[in-house]
């Protein structure tokens, strides 16, 4: 039998918007907040690299993957509607990338 749940993931960075590298308990208690939250967290090791624009400032981002399986409904999305705001603050991001979609779980 499979059953539906929704997946949240953020990329969060590894490097400030000066290039100076975040602590790595910024990563440890975003992990923690989430397995305290929803009972399980997951993250990709790898690095993700990326680039991006804001008003004519060229950034580079080194970036992670979390995740999180979570049941679909809307206390879920507005967990991370608030966990977005909180996350910019705590990586000192002007954004942070989360994106959202159903899953089959087998």
């Amino acid at each position: 039998m499979s059953r539906m749940v929704r997946r949240f993931e953020v990329l969060l960075p590894l490097r400030f918007n000066d290039g100076t590298p975040i602590p790595d308990v910024a990563v440890v208690d975003t992990l923690i907040e989430f397995e305290q939250q929803f009972g399980a967290v997951s993250c990709e090791t790898q690095t993700i690299r990326g680039r991006w624009r804001s008003e004519g400032q060229s950034y580079r981002d080194d970036l992670i993957r979390v995740f999180v399986d979570v049941p679909d409904g809307p206390e879920s999305r507005e967990y991370f509607v608030v966990a977005k705001e909180r996350l910019k603050t705590r990586f000192q991001q002007l954004d942070i990338w989360l994106t959202t979609y159903l899953i089959e779980v087998l």
